[in-house]
């Protein structure tokens, strides 16, 4: 099988596209041949060798896609060849999500409902959850609270848009380009503000009446933290999805509000919280009000330029790569 293989931790160059020999599924699990694999920020960290999760060397980049059953080992049940699905997990030896065909658990895959592509089923594994958990299970948001998604773009972002909107929230995006604010305002946001522009802060203030925010789902913490605890109402939540350095804040605006600052990393979620949050992202797929938004699709053998694009600012949704 083709395959992008990691045998050096290092910059975009050492995504190397290898031909590797076929996986086969062992007693309880399943072979996966992939579609599309979802690139993620988190992917361009671990391929530097500085991220907390190093994986060993040679690996297979990845924790996303989306395809089709190809086979099932032994005492695999409720799974057929042919089955439209996404899955997610965390990287293991070369079993990543760059390649033609991946070995899973069944408890990692995840039916795609027809209405969806498989480009949009590599947007799921992490942004779209991540952007569940962010808001459900870490910020405890509920119908009629205001949410701030600052960075709101990305595919993340996109997602939790979305999410927010059908649940009944009042949903505030930040964007850095009016195409974006315009992309957001078509998904669910009931207001946008350009991040850019030097009186945001007080522009998403105004958005409230004055009140403030209920849930801030920040995407770059090291940039907006401190700002943040000036727009968040009493007892408001700020989760902490993003970050790329230190920062510097006031705890006192923290206190005096009682504001909860929560810091989330998907891959600390567990088994029963990742069956609830797919439970919740299969449904809504279902019915139509998570539409991952999918940016770019690139094929597998420009893994390299993609990993540049998925750091770079101004994303329009998710990039993946076409398989």
């Amino acid at each position: 099988m083709r395959a992008i293989c990691v045998r050096e931790f290092g910059g975009p160059d050492v995504l190397r596209l290898e031909q590797l020999p076929d996986p086969a599924p062992g007693r309880g699990e399943v072979l996966v041949r992939v579609r599309a694999a979802g690139v993620n920020p988190v992917d361009a960290y671990i391929r530097t060798g500085t991220h907390a999760y190093k994986p060993s060397l040679p690996y297979i980049p990845g924790s996303d896609a989306a395809g089709e059953v190809e086979s099932v080992g032994a005492d695999v049940a409720g799974i057929a060849a042919g089955d439209r699905v996404y899955f997610f997990r965390t990287i293991a030896g070369h079993q990543g999500a760059y390649a033609e065909r991946a070995v899973c658990l069944p408890s990692q895959l995840f039916r795609l409902p027809s209405r969806a592509s498989f480009a949009q089923g590599a947007a799921i594994g992490v942004p779209a959850a991540t952007a569940y958990r962010a808001l459900f299970h870490k910020a405890a948001a509920r119908p009629g609270e205001t949410v701030l998604v600052h960075g709101a773009t990305g595919s993340v972002g996109l997602a939790a848009v979305q999410l927010a909107h059908a649940h009944g929230m009042t949903v505030i995006a930040t964007g850095g380009t009016e195409q974006g604010l315009a992309l957001v305002r078509t998904q669910g946001a009931n207001a946008t503000v350009n991040h850019r522009d030097p009186d945001h802060v007080q522009q998403v203030v105004h958005a409230t009446g004055g009140r403030g925010v209920d849930v801030v789902l920040e995407m770059l913490a090291n940039v907006n933290l401190d700002a943040d605890l000036t727009l968040v109402a009493p007892r408001g939540r700020v989760v902490v999805v993003g970050n790329r350095g230190r920062v510097e804040i006031d705890p006192r605006r923290a206190m005096t509000r009682e504001i909860t600052i929560l810091g989330m990393s998907l891959f600390n979620a567990s088994d029963q919280e990742l069956a609830s949050i797919h439970a919740a992202l299969v449904a809504a797929l279902d019915n139509g009000t998570l539409a991952p938004v999918v940016a770019r699709e690139l094929p597998l053998e420009d893994a390299s330029r993609a990993h540049v694009a998925v750091m770079e600012p101004g994303a329009l949704g998710k990039i993946v790569l076409a398989i």
